[in-house]
């Protein structure tokens, strides 16, 4: 087809196939764990059915053949007539991979790449009630026809010369020379025997038929018709999946195999339209329309509304300020009400932008499947909270993060079934990923239940590669240990593999975690498993901050990362190994002034006997930054800095506060690693 046509049909066919397409991907491998339920059985039944309609609609004809043998298959599975296996999935799960292919083909608008003739051949294989081993010429048994009788069939059908009793013919009673697709697919479906089209059984059915013949009546006379009416009209025109009067749990009936000279007596799909036309029923009464709910909107739409929502709240913070400062009542009452309704607005547009985290989640089932499966594992994923919401923007930008941390679950974590065996636990492994909102953040969880993490392992292989000397290594705590899987190049793997042990991968995802203003913090035991834990914000357009002043100039400080502020009298810290340290509740804080990194120098800190400090966490560390004056509390809008200032090290963008001045917004893991690394 040409995709320029029907284009708003082609919108609706994206959205509706690409939700049925995620959906299919977790059903299938939950299916592999359920192989008897007949409810999800069905459930994938009619998702590769919906799929199938709506690409015939669009004659998307590669997309429609590809579906519509695994349609078939599962109209065997769900009658019992196959059980499920994991060789079974492995093809179904290919063909569910193709199909994603030519989805995303559609959605380019490129040509369609149809699947591989081998993976229809399995796929017509396990249809037949073969084994994946038998060859394709074995395909042919019990109640299938052999290629030389499907000739002479289509010969009968569609040969001019044929006998005229045999010879098919338009309404006119005129001969045609060739079959209409209508009747070429009621022939494939009565050679397959899948029970699709408008058989003898249904032509029998006056009632459904009956049924079938209003539905297309009201539908060229432009009446709303049903979703179910939408599905049996699609049967009937296209042969296309169960037709609906007939019950999901009557067996269809056994195929025939039909004789070549009487194959053209009984056109199938003729009769019925036949039927439809000199049999009209009184038109149904319209039924009330339902009133439009949803609207589509572009996301580059959204992304000026909130950028314009973020200039609000910035003049927003700008006259809280100024009411602040005045005496007149009137004024300040304006300026709350304002502050209030622009808070409403804000959670709002928002909320446009929120989507649920399970459109992160609905890969990893196929994921963990794929993988355990090709390292001889036996895995479970358990998935919690799929529908907590968070920002698109960071829905998209954890995908890879979390791909490399599951992953690194099933093959680092989780042991072969002999292993776990031998220490007393289950052969089967279970990963847990799990989110949760937590005040203005998320909080997103990767366990499982496999060897864990041994610290001195670690500081062995961080004195193997040269990360430290032995000193440094003996002074790290366990949980310091653990962050050792965050450095570049590091690996415990002796064995390089397509999985992992290149080192690479677990420092991406901490600098891509940095980037989302978030933090990773890892917990484990030997031989009970790990646990990392991810917090990130709500949205990246409107960030949380503490205010504070450091000389004349104003910096914001990630309110994630601060964990409390204190008066302090400078004459109480002392100096360990060259570094300046204070305690607090016993313990032992590194302290830096952001005046000599940011401002003059250490000069300009000279003489300084009291100073406000921000203790702040960075991973597993925490530390303290000393600041001259504490504005407070404030929501700042990011803004990127200039070409000139892009790369700054330690600053993460730039903001206007309150008073309408410029305000830097620290990069507080990019500034410790540029001044104090």
């Amino acid at each position: 087809m040409s995709f320029s046509d029907d284009e708003e049909i082609l919108e609706d066919f994206l959205i509706e196939a690409g939700e049925i397409l995620e959906q299919l991907s977790e059903q299938l491998v939950e299916l592999e764990r359920r192989p008897d339920d007949a409810e999800l059985l069905n459930a994938i039944f009619r998702g590769f059915h919906t799929v199938k309609g709506g690409a015939g609609f669009l004659q998307l004809t590669p997309l429609v053949d590809c579906c519509h043998v695994t349609e078939n298959l599962f109209d065997i599975l769900r009658t019992g007539k196959r059980a499920v296996t994991a060789e079974l999935m492995d093809v179904v799960l290919q063909v569910l991979d193709v199909v994603n292919c030519m989805f995303q083909q559609v959605k380019d608008r490129t040509e369609l790449t149809p699947a591989s003739p081998a993976l229809i051949a399995a796929l017509e294989a396990l249809v037949a009630g073969e084994e994946l081993s038998s060859t394709p010429e074995h395909a042919a048994a019990g109640d299938d026809i052999t290629d030389d009788e499907f000739e002479q069939m289509l010969a009968a059908l569609g040969n001019p010369s044929a006998d005229a009793s045999n010879h098919p013919v338009d309404e006119t009673g005129s001969g045609v020379d060739e079959i209409t697709d209508d009747e070429f697919e009621a022939l494939l479906d009565t050679l397959h025997g899948a029970g699709k089209g408008i058989s003898q059984a249904m032509l029998q059915d006056g009632a459904q038929l009956q049924s079938d013949e209003s539905i297309i009546v009201a539908a060229e006379k432009g009446d709303d018709i049903t979703d179910d009416e939408f599905e049996a009209l699609l049967d009937a025109l296209h042969g296309s999946g169960k037709h609906q009067g007939i019950p999901d749990d009557v067996p269809a009936a056994a195929p025939v195999k039909p004789q070549a000279s009487k194959a053209a007596d009984k056109p199938i799909a003729k009769p019925a339209l036949a039927l439809v036309k000199s049999n009209p029923v009184p038109e149904p009464v319209a039924k009330d329309a339902t009133v439009e709910t949803t609207v589509r909107v572009d996301t580059r739409r959204l992304d000026e509304i909130m950028n314009m929502v973020g200039e609000l709240v910035l003049v927003r913070n700008r006259l809280v300020r100024i009411g602040a400062r005045s005496a007149d009542e009137v004024l300040s009452k304006a300026i709350a009400n304002l502050d209030l309704v622009t808070a409403d607005l804000q959670t709002s547009v928002m909320k446009t932008r929120m989507q649920p985290i399970r459109k992160v989640f609905g890969r990893f089932p196929r994921v963990v499947r794929d993988l355990a499966r090709s390292l001889g594992k036996e895995v479970s994923l358990e998935l919690h909270g799929e529908d907590t919401d968070l920002d698109k923007n960071l829905v998209e930008a954890l995908a890879d993060p979390l791909v490399h941390l599951v992953r690194n679950a099933v093959d680092h974590g989780i042991e072969i079934p002999a292993v776990r065996e031998k220490h007393g636990k289950s052969r089967q492994g279970t990963i847990l990923l799990a989110a949760e909102q937590e005040g203005d953040h998320i909080l997103l969880t990767i366990s499982d239940d496999g060897a864990g993490m041994d610290p001195n392992v670690l500081r062995n292989k961080a004195l193997e590669k040269g990360v430290m000397d032995r000193d440094a290594a003996d002074r790290l705590t366990d949980e310091e240990c653990f962050e050792l899987i965050f450095a570049p190049g590091f690996s415990t793997k002796t064995e390089i593999s397509d999985v992992s042990g290149r080192g690479v991968g677990m420092d991406v995802v901490k600098t891509k975690i940095a980037q989302l203003n978030g933090s990773i913090y890892i917990h484990s035991k030997p031989g009970q498993g790990s646990r990392i834990e991810i917090k990130v914000p709500l949205t990246l357009a409107i960030m949380p901050t503490l205010m504070v002043m450091v000389g004349e100039q104003a910096f914001a400080l990630p309110l994630v990362s601060v964990n409390e502020i204190f008066h302090l009298d400078l004459k109480r810290t002392n100096v360990v190994d060259g570094q300046q340290v204070i305690t607090v509740r016993e313990k032992s804080l590194p302290l830096f002034h952001l005046k000599r990194w940011l401002i003059r120098g250490e000069a300009a800190v000279a003489g300084e006997s009291a100073a406000h400090v921000v203790i702040v966490t960075v991973g597993t560390h925490r530390i303290g930054f000393v600041v001259d004056h504490l504005i407070g509390q404030e929501e700042v809008v990011i803004k990127p800095l200039g070409k000139m200032l892009h790369g700054t090290p330690g600053m993460a963008g730039a903001t206007i506060t309150g008073d309408g001045r410029i305000a830097l917004i620290l990069d507080v893991p990019g500034l410790l690693k540029r001044y104090a690394g």
